[in-house]
C-alpha cells in the first residue's frame, strides 16, 4: 500500500524523509480541534469575548472572568469609591470561572473599574483579562478598565466590505506617530489625513501597529497588556471603527499586528500572575519567559489559553471588522529556543526536537479560524526561519498562513550598502535574493519596514546619504552624494516591488526617504517626541528632493496596481551581466531593466528577447523624479534580429548609469 504523502511533501520531494513529522502535526492539530470544539466549528468555539468580560444585558450587567486560583474577586471602581462591597462580589460558577450580575443602575458608560483578586496567600488589583476598553490616568499614569456602552453604538457604513482579490500593497503605519507634531496622534487624525494620502499613493492595504493596549508606548505595541482593548492613547473604540469603515469605503483593507507570541510581565495592567499564579496563561519556569524580550510566553497546549487567543482573533475581525493580521514573533513561537542563534541552513532545523508542536497546532487552528470568519482575510507570518509549509494551506500539511514576511530581503540590501562599494554590486546575487522563496509560498517583499527605521539602525536613504540629508536636499543644491542616494533608493524599491513574491510592503515615510529615525519617548531621550512622528511637509514641498522620491513611489505603486503585475507568478530572468552590472527580467508583459553601474552608461545595449515592440512606462531617470531625462520615454522600442529574421532578437537600449527602466510589451501580433 502506498504511503500517504501530504501535498506539501508531494510538491517538494526533499521533504519526504520528514513526511511522518508533517503528518503527525496534521493529526495533532485535528485532535486538538475536536477536543476544543466537540465537533462544532472553530468559529463557534472562538466566541469567548461574547461570554467573558463585561456585557450590557436587557436586565443590567453581566461580567465573567477565568481565574482558577482565585478565592474571592470584587469589582471595584469609580462607582463604589474603589471599595470592596458585598454587592460587587463575584460568585464562582465552576471551572475557574467567576460571575457577577448587576442591576442596570450599578454601572454607567465611561465608569472606571478593576478587579480586586484574592488568592490563598495574597491579593492584588487586576485589570480584567477580557476588558474591551482600558484607559490611563494622565496624572497618576495608572491604568483602569472603562465601561464602554454608548447609547448609540457605532453604525457601520460598509458592513459587507470584501477585500478585492488582488495582491496586497501594504502601507505599514503607526497611528500615534503618523502626524507631524511631536505628540501622540489620534485615530481621527489618521482617518482624516492619512487615509486620503494612502489611497492617493495607490496602496490597497493598511497594516496598523500597536492597536492592542500596551502600557509602554515605546514598546511599539509589542508588549501587550490588554488583548481585547484597542489602545485608548489614540482615541475611542468607535473612532477606530470609523477609521476602518472609511478605509473600507475607499476599497482599502486594514490589518493589524497581532502579538500572540508573548505578553508583557505587568501584573496590574497585564496577565502576569493574573490569579496569583504564573502558570495560568503562561508556561511555568524558564519555558515561560522570553530571554531576549523580558516577557512571558503563552502555554499553547492549555485549552483555556487557546480559547482566549482564538477568541481574540475572532474579536478583532468581528467587533472591529479588521481584514486580517500580521502575526508577530512567529519564529519565537515555533522553536523552543525562540530561533535564537540558528542559521536555518538545512531541513533538519525545521523538523527536530527544537520545534514546538503546540505552536504549530495553534497556527493551524488560528489560520483555519480566520478563513471561517472571513474567507478573504489576510494572514501574514513574521518569520525569519523560512519553515517549509509555513505559508501553505493546512489541508496540504502547512501552517496555513497566506504570506511570509521576506525578512532576509531588507537585511540583504543593508549588507550590500554597508559592505560593498558600488562597482561591486552583484546583479546576479541581487536577482537571486529578490526572487528566493519556496515555490508553494507567497511572501511579503519589502526593502525596509519599521525595523530598519528604529533608533540604533538606519533606513536605506540614511545609509546612502547620511548627514547630507540635512544640508543638501533642496532641488537647487547640487550634490553628488545625494544624487547617488536618490538614484539607488529608487532602483532598490523598484527592484524589490516589481519582483515581489505575492505582496509588497512599505513603512510610512520611507517612500519619500524620511530623514529621521524612530525613537519613542523614553528616559534616555528625556521623554521626547521629536523622533516619534513623520514630517509630511518635506514630501509635499515641491522645492525639496524628497518630493521626487514621493512621486516616484506613487507612480511605481500605481503601475503595479493598475496592471496587476504582482499577480504574475513567474519572474523570468533575461540578463544578469555582472561585469556591466546590468540586470533585466520579464514579468508578464513587463520588462524591467536596471543598470546598477555607478559611472558607465551604455548605448545600444542589447537585451536578448523574442520579437516585440516595447514602450517605456516608468523611468527612474525621469526629470520629474530627480533624474536627468536621458531616456526618451515617447518613442517605441523594437527588437531587432542579430542576423536573419529568425535569429536572436535584441532590444537595443540606452542605459544610463544608476537607472531603472520599466517597459511594456505592446502590439505583439503586429511585430514581424
Amino acid at each position: 500500500m502506498k504511503k500517504y504523502l501530504p501535498k506539501l511533501v508531494q510538491d517538494d520531494p526533499w521533504l519526504e524523509s520528514y513526511s511522518g513529522v508533517i503528518s503527525d502535526r496534521m493529526i495533532v492539530a485535528e485532535r486538538k480541534e475536536k477536543e476544543l470544539t466537540g465537533g462544532a466549528s472553530l468559529n463557534d468555539f472562538a466566541s469567548g469575548y461574547l461570554y467573558f468580560g463585561l456585557h450590557k444585558t436587557p436586565n443590567g450587567w453581566a461580567m465573567r472572568e477565568w481565574a482558577p486560583n482565585a478565592t474571592h474577586i470584587y469589582l471595584v471602581g469609580s462607582f463604589n469609591n474603589w471599595e470592596e462591597q458585598s454587592q460587587y462580589a463575584f460568585t464562582h460558577i465552576g471551572n475557574g470561572v467567576w460571575e457577577l450580575i448587576l442591576p442596570e443602575d450599578a454601572l454607567q458608560h465611561e465608569d472606571l473599574y478593576a478587579l480586586q483578586v484574592y488568592w490563598a496567600v495574597n491579593s492584588g488589583k487586576r485589570i480584567p483579562a477580557w476588558a474591551k476598553r482600558v484607559v490611563q490616568d494622565e496624572e497618576t499614569k495608572m491604568f483602569n478598565a472603562q465601561v464602554w456602552a454608548p447609547e448609540e453604538p457605532y453604525s457601520w457604513k460598509y458592513p459587507n466590505f470584501e477585500r478585492a482579490d488582488e495582491p496586497p500593497l501594504i502601507y505599514e503605519a503607526h497611528v500615534g506617530m503618523a502626524g507631524e507634531e511631536p505628540r501622540v496622534h489620534t485615530y481621527n487624525e489618521f482617518r482624516e489625513h492619512m487615509l486620503p494620502r494612502i489611497k492617493g499613493n495607490g496602496y490597497n492595504t493598511i497594516q496598523l501597529m500597536a492597536i492592542p493596549e500596551h502600557p509602554y508606548y515605546g514598546s511599539f505595541g509589542y508588549h501587550v497588556s490588554s488583548f481585547f482593548a484597542a489602545s485608548s492613547r489614540f482615541g475611542t473604540p468607535d473612532e477606530l471603527r470609523q477609521l476602518i469603515d472609511e478605509a473600507h469605503g475607499m476599497g482599502i483593507a486594514v490589518i493589524i499586528d497581532l502579538v500572540h507570541s508573548h505578553a508583557v510581565k505587568n501584573e496590574v495592567e497585564g496577565l502576569g500572575k493574573y490569579d496569583g499564579t504564573r502558570f495560568q496563561f503562561f508556561h511555568d519556569g524558564p519555558k515561560g519567559e522570553h530571554p531576549a524580550w523580558d516577557s512571558y510566553c503563552f502555554n499553547y497546549d492549555k485549552n483555556e489559553v487557546l480559547h482566549f487567543l482564538l477568541s481574540n482573533i475572532k474579536f478583532w475581525m468581528e467587533e472591529y471588522q479588521f481584514d486580517g493580521f500580521r502575526f508577530d514573533g512567529v519564529t519565537s513561537m515555533l522553536y523552543f529556543n525562540h530561533g535564537l542563534e540558528i542559521a536555518f541552513t538545512n531541513y533538519d532545523d525545521y523538523f527536530n526536537a527544537n520545534v514546538d508542536h503546540q505552536a504549530t497546532t495553534y497556527f493551524k487552528l488560528a489560520n483555519k479560524l480566520m478563513k471561517q470568519v472571513n474567507p478573504k482575510s489576510i494572514s501574514i507570518a513574521e518569520d525569519m526561519s523560512g519553515m517549509p509549509g509555513l505559508a501553505s494551506p493546512v489541508e496540504d500539511g502547512g501552517l496555513g498562513f497566506d504570506y511570509r514576511m521576506a525578512m532576509g530581503m531588507p537585511d540583504f540590501w543593508i549588507k550590500v550598502i554597508k559592505e560593498k562599494s558600488d562597482e561591486h554590486w552583484d546583479v546576479g546575487e541581487i536577482f537571486y535574493q529578490l526572487t528566493s522563496k519556496r515555490m508553494e509560498e507567497k511572501v511579503v517583499s519589502y526593502a525596509e519596514s519599521h525595523d530598519q527605521a528604529l533608533v540604533g539602525d538606519k533606513t536605506i536613504i540614511f545609509r546612502l546619504i547620511d548627514k547630507e540629508m540635512y544640508f543638501s536636499m533642496r532641488k537647487d543644491q547640487p550634490n553628488l552624494t545625494v544624487d547617488r542616494g536618490i538614484a539607488l533608493h529608487k532602483m532598490i524599491r523598484l527592484a524589490t516591488a516589481s519582483s515581489a513574491g505575492g505582496a509588497y510592503l512599505n513603512f510610512m515615510g520611507n517612500e519619500f526617504g524620511h530623514p529621521e529615525w524612530i525613537d519613542f519617548p523614553r528616559e534616555g531621550n528625556n521623554w521626547s517626541f521629536k523622533h516619534a512622528r513623520r514630517i509630511w511637509s518635506i514630501a509635499d514641498d515641491p522645492e525639496l528632493k524628497f518630493h521626487w522620491l514621493y512621486d516616484f513611489d506613487k507612480e511605481m505603486i500605481q503601475l503595479l496596481n493598475e496592471h496587476r503585475i504582482i499577480t504574475v507568478p513567474s519572474v523570468d530572468l533575461v540578463l544578469d551581466n555582472k561585469p556591466d552590472q546590468v540586470l533585466a527580467y520579464h514579468r508578464g508583459l513587463f520588462l524591467f531593466v536596471f543598470n546598477f553601474n555607478p559611472d558607465k552608461s551604455f548605448a545600444d545595449y542589447g537585451i536578448p528577447l523574442g520579437a516585440g515592440k516595447y514602450k517605456v512606462v516608468l523611468s527612474s531617470d525621469s526629470g520629474r523624479f530627480g533624474g536627468y531625462d536621458r531616456v526618451d520615454e515617447q518613442i517605441s522600442y523594437y527588437t531587432m534580429p542579430s542576423a536573419g529574421i529568425n535569429s536572436q532578437h535584441y532590444l537595443k537600449l540606452y542605459l544610463p548609469a544608476r537607472t531603472g527602466l520599466v517597459f511594456k510589451k505592446i502590439d505583439i501580433a503586429k511585430v514581424k
